[in-house]
């Protein structure tokens, strides 16, 4: 398994930056907004909720490319590649059409949710902008799943880091209306994150239609000719990993609407946490997505013992690194927030939160490692309902009953939370375990 370490990282290393680089554009976005007092941070935070529900579902559909065209490079089967990237760009598309349509129609119902109306006013018009940021972020996956599939995994780590550079540029243009430019607030955000996305997809598009390394794979830009087994096979996949962040993403925002009814201090306090969380989640969500390509490859090439190697090595890396990030939050707990935001009382209950994330690292990083493994061997229902269920059916009402019957608060929801990713991990585990032993054995 030790053999698997350093191909495992130079692969996912980029994968992990990029991963990183694209949501430090939420991070920035919170980190900046903070800056502006509690309640824009809060309605940010409620605004997320159903921005990154429908995103990360658009993300999780446009996973079907990778495994598909890693498999078909290990299999060398190359125009089985040209017709993933044709019929994923339209799955992808209108994907990304769908998922704006649906937020708008959402809005009229946000002020139903038992959230502080100051809260609720600032939150519609920024999620109105940010929502239209769903296409061009659609688009970029197409091109970088197929990017990632073949094993190119650098370009698409500068493209995001240069794209979170413009939103950060943009954000203290607009935010704070800097150099003549109109002073936007939170919607400044939202424009900037609009701005940077459309940048970042037309880049990634440039970069896969004029690269040398993928002429061959041209053809898959033209429109017209679509399979129709093809696409259903893409859905197969792609929709149950996107549900698999619908049950996760949900999971996390409807843990947002519960901070709301305990106020705003508490919202706040929580989507600073939960960004910081969601910045070590993602750094191994590039392991698992370099898990994915691993896999697929040895999946098509048929090679068991390798394929299994690779992905616990990779699950082995994702200990390594949560540990890291646990310890940072422990003893970082009152310097981090304070980035965030200046106010006593929000600080002091983050940094409370903080500890609970430390100890749900380690389940969090392994559960999103061997999902990416499972992927790889395109098995996704499974997971998927076995993620539905740590969540939904345990940590959600477990959450509510300790934090409102128990009255234990913020404190009650986050242990939930916590509980369910460990069941979430621990049964990914044991599925991989036992298919990966499974699939290959004809």
């Amino acid at each position: 398994m030790h053999q698997h370490v350093k191909p495992n990282f130079l692969l996912a290393y980029p994968v992990m930056l990029s991963m990183l680089g694209q949501v430090m554009t939420g991070v920035a976005d919170s980190v900046m907004v903070g800056w502006t007092g509690a309640v824009p941070l809060a309605a940010s935070s409620f605004a997320n909720v159903f921005y990154n529900i429908p995103m990360f579902f658009g993300v999780g559909v446009s996973y079907a490319i990778t495994p598909l065209v890693a498999q078909a490079e290990g299999a060398k089967d190359f125009s089985k590649i040209i017709a993933v990237l044709k019929n994923g760009s339209l799955i992808n598309l209108v994907t990304g059409f769908a998922l704006v349509a649906l937020i708008f129609c959402i809005e009229p119902f946000m002020q139903y949710m038992g959230q502080p109306e100051e809260v609720v006013t600032r939150a519609i018009p920024y999620l109105s902008i940010i929502a239209v940021s769903i296409v061009p972020t659609m688009i970029f996956q197409t091109y970088r799943q197929l990017a990632e599939g073949l094993q190119r995994t650098r370009v698409a780590m500068i493209i995001v880091v240069g794209s979170n550079l413009l939103n950060i540029v943009l954000n203290y243009l607009l935010i704070f209306g800097k150099h003549g430019f109109p002073e936007l607030g939170l919607n400044g955000a939202g424009w900037a994150t609009l701005v940077a996305r459309v940048a970042m997809a037309v880049s990634m598009m440039a970069y896969v239609y004029f690269g040398k390394r993928f002429q061959p794979y041209r053809k898959g830009f033209a429109w017209g000719n679509y399979s129709r087994s093809l696409i259903l096979k893409m859905l197969h996949i792609g929709v149950p990993a996107g549900s698999q962040f619908i049950f996760e993403a949900g999971a996390f925002g409807f843990s947002a609407i519960m901070m709301g009814w305990l106020g705003t201090t508490a919202l706040a306090a929580h989507q600073i946490a939960i960004n910081l969380a969601t910045i070590s989640y993602m750094t191994t969500s590039g392991l698992g997505a370099a898990a994915t390509i691993r896999v697929g490859n040895f999946f098509g090439r048929h090679d068991q013992k390798n394929l299994r190697g690779s992905a616990f090595a990779m699950i082995w890396m994702s200990v390594a690194f949560m540990t890291g990030w646990a310890l940072l939050f422990i003893f970082g707990r009152y310097w981090l927030p304070g980035l965030y935001i200046d106010d006593y009382a929000v600080i002091e209950l983050t940094a409370s939160l903080l500890i609970i994330a430390a100890f749900f690292q380690l389940s969090d990083g392994i559960q999103v490692v061997t999902a990416g493994a499972l992927r790889g061997l395109q098995d996704v229902k499974i997971p998927s309902l076995l993620i539905f269920v740590a969540y939904w059916i345990i940590a959600l009402p477990l959450g509510y009953v300790l934090a409102f019957k128990f009255q234990t608060g913020a404190y009650g929801i986050w242990i939930g939370l916590l509980i369910g990713l460990t069941v979430t991990a621990t049964a990914m585990v044991t599925r991989f375990h036992w298919l990966s032993r499974a699939v290959l054995k004809d």
